[in-house]
This record gives structure tokens, sequence and C-alpha cells, in this order.
């Protein structure tokens, strides 16, 4: 991948501030709070929170502990954690998340780690209990979870910390900022961080740390094309329901914007009476909200949960994919995707690569700054296009469907501009493999 570069602070670290004080002592009357916030759903997950549950007891070297947020974290993590099991066969890998999804694919898409858990909640005590059995020589924190205490207390235990896919966007650095030295103090206990972008490194570079700072890009894209070109089977009822139609595909929605989806499809039925539609929300929870909405708007609909034989997905045509595992592949029988998390402030944009590297034409919102640099680089060779409202899905779209020409050149455009900053994860991975040698 071009354009990498390296940035470095030369800055001493100093004693803990107060503010490290401050946020434990808050922990005390927080804690109840912090539980019922997590909402547990069984005793396993209240003891993972907590620091404790089944730990791997077999010995190996090194022991890895790697934390990523959730499903889209894990996704992006995987090139890099099966590419370090591969390079160490010997490697005990524990693998932490902040929601039940998220372990469930970690289980499924990282299956030689030795354990899989909630993450421990950022209690100096149970993050303290989380080490003293996991015991970790190496520590990876992924993208944006930036706990203090899993950096302190890992440095505390005498391991080596690296931040992968690190990114920051404008809002959170206002936000870590009003409490910088905390903050300064955690990431600068890491020996490694690795950027998404320039303008990550950049804003890492601003707390002065000692860490050699470097752009990789975004291992995503690795795990994106190694699906694309894996040409995994769709499953049968889900095949029916693509069979001989365009789909239009809003993947990994938020919250209000199925209710723009469902506008926008109302009205380009008009015109295209035979397009289907697939909604994905990013959070599988939600799928009652998705029903109300279509339910709303008079629109008939399926869920991919409820079916159980091709037959019975051929009397709807919108689908609700609320089924784990199924959107990566089932993006290639799309027409255009809508990709989430982007026409309101606060979420950043979801990744765009999984539809673009199986020629599929994206529309995103204009609130993609998680992403800023991959669409820009889509949009710039015609591959996507930024819509704002219902009004700009209804036109973007009915352009693309009323030339398919022009719809699969975008597509392909879209492919080639994502496939130009591959090579991420083996870039990230020799830079870990280089700080475990030193360790």
């Amino acid at each position: 991948m071009s354009g990498r570069r390296r940035i470095s602070r030369a800055a001493p670290i100093d004693k803990p501030p107060m503010l490290s004080a401050i946020y434990n002592l808050l922990w005390y009357p927080a804690l109840p709070f912090a539980l019922l916030a997590a909402h547990p759903a069984s005793m396993r997950d209240y003891r993972e929170r907590m620091g404790h549950g089944e730990f791997p007891e077999t010995a190996g070297t090194p022991r890895i502990w790697i934390h990523a947020a959730s499903v889209g974290e894990i996704e992006a993590i995987r090139p890099v954690a099966v590419g370090l099991l591969e390079h160490h066969p010997g490697a005990i890998m524990t693998i932490t998340t902040m929601t039940a999804t998220g372990r469930e694919a970690a289980m499924r898409r990282i299956p030689g780690a030795a354990a899989w858990m909630l993450a421990p909640l950022d209690n100096r005590h149970a993050v303290r209990s989380f080490l003293e059995h996991v015991q970790p020589g190496i520590v990876l924190i992924t993208e944006t979870e930036i706990w203090p205490n899993y950096f302190l207390e890992s440095a505390r235990a005498g391991a080596t910390i690296a931040v992968v896919n690190g990114r920051i966007s404008e809002r959170s650095m206002r936000r870590y900022m009003r409490a910088r030295g905390l903050f300064r103090d955690a990431l600068g206990r890491a020996s490694l961080i690795l950027a998404q972008s320039h303008e990550d490194a950049r804003r890492y570079g601003q707390f002065d740390l000692s860490a050699k700072i470097v752009v990789t890009g975004n291992t995503k894209i690795e795990a994106a094309a190694a699906d694309a070109a894996s040409d995994d089977p769709i499953r049968p009822e889900l095949m029916a329901f693509a069979s001989g139609r365009k789909i239009l595909i809003a993947g990994s929605t938020a919250p209000s914007e199925e209710t723009v989806i469902a506008d926008a499809y109302s009205e380009l039925r008009k015109d295209f009476p035979q397009l289907a539609l697939t909604i994905a929300p990013r959070h599988l929870e939600r799928t009652p909200e998705v029903e109300n909405v279509l339910r709303a708007a008079s629109l008939r609909f399926v869920k991919a949960s409820k079916l159980n034989s091709p037959n019975a997905a051929c009397d709807a045509d919108i689908l609700i994919l609320d089924t784990m595992g199924d959107l990566r592949s089932f993006y290639r029988r799309g027409a255009i995707a809508f990709v989430g998390g982007s026409l309101a402030p606060g979420r950043g944009g979801q990744n765009p690569a999984e539809p673009a590297l199986v020629d599929v034409p994206v529309l995103i919102g204009p609130y993609h700054e998680n992403q800023q640099e991959m669409v820009s680089s889509l949009v710039s060779l015609g591959g996507a296009q930024i819509v704002k409202n219902a009004g700009d899905i209804v036109r973007e779209v009915a352009k693309w469907l009323g030339d398919d020409a022009a719809r699969k050149e975008a597509g392909r455009n879209a492919h080639a501009s994502v496939s130009k900053v591959a090579g991420g994860a083996q870039f990230a991975l020799k830079q870990l493999e280089a700080l475990i040698n030193l360790g």
C-alpha cells in the first residue's frame, strides 16, 4: 500500500496524572450502573464483565490478548489474528468483545483462538482479575477502544501493547482532549500504534506519545477481499429471494435510516416495479424496529430468520436480513448498496469495502468521517455517491437502474478504488512480528 508514513513523537511519560486516580475512584459508584448498561444476559456474561470466566489453561507462547468492540471490528482484525496464529502455532490467543454477537462472531471467524469472552469492564479490579488469568505478553487493542485501564493495567502486568486499525474521529478527539492527561497516560503505555489513515496518525500524534505511529490502512479490506474471492455459498433461501431481481441492499443501517430507505424504495417502485430491497440492520436486536417501519409504510417483507425453504422467500419484495454473517456474501447479489451509519451525525459511517469489492456501486451518507479516505477515493473514481436524504437516494438509484452499463462501470470503479488501498493486514503483521520478536 502506497502512502504509508511513520510518525514518531518522543516525549517522556509522566507519573500517572490525577485524572487516572479520579477515573478509578469514579468506578466505585459507577460499577452497578455500568453492569446494568452492559445488560449481561447470563451468569457467564456477568462473570466475564467482572474479569472472571473460563480462561485458557493451556501453556504456550506468545500469549496474546486481542480486544475488539463487536462484529465489524472482529472482521477487521481477523486477517491479523489468523496471520499471527499461522506464524506462531503455539500461541495462546484470547479474544474479547463488548457484545455477545461480537463474541459469537469471534468464535466463528477466528476458531484458532483459545478463548472468546466478553471484555471486562474498565474497572481496575475487573481488568486486573482478567489479566491475572490470561497473562498476556502481547495486547492488541483495536480501532477506537481506548479504555484507560486496559492500557495502564496491561503495562503494569508487563505486557507489550499495540493499537491495531487505530482511528480517532474529530468528534472523539474533542472528547479525549477534555481529559487529555488520562488518555495520554493510557496511550503512552503502547509501544506501537497502527493507524488507519494519515489523519488518524496526526490525531494520535497530538498526545505527544513515545510510541511508534505507523499508517497501515484498514485491515478489514483484506478480510473483505478474501471473502469476495472465496465465493462463499449463499443460503438457498436467500438465493431464492434474489433470483432474477435487481436488489437495493441497505447494509449496516442505524436508527432512523430504515425510514429514509423505505420512503426512497416506495418512490422507486413507481418506475422500477421489479426492484427488490434488502435491509440489514447493524444491530440485529433492532429488527422489531425495522419491521415497524416497513409496516407503517405498508410494505410487505419477509425475515431471513424465518425462511425455512426456498419457496418461502418468493412472496415478498423486501427481505430483512436479520441473521448473522449473511450480509458479506449477499452483497454479491446486490445491484446497488447503501452503506449505513452515515445519514446522521455521531456514527461515522460503516465500511463500504464489502460491497465495493464485489463490484457493487455504493451510496453513503454525508457523515462518513470514519471512512473518509476510502469514501473520497470511491467518489473520485465514480464508484460511490454521497446521499443526504430519500430524494437523493431515489435520484442516484434511478440513474444507475436506468443505465445498466453505467451501473456496472461504477461497480468496477468501486472495486478498483478499494483494491488500491489493500495490503494493510500484511503490513500490520510485519510491524507486529517485529514487536513480538523484540518482546
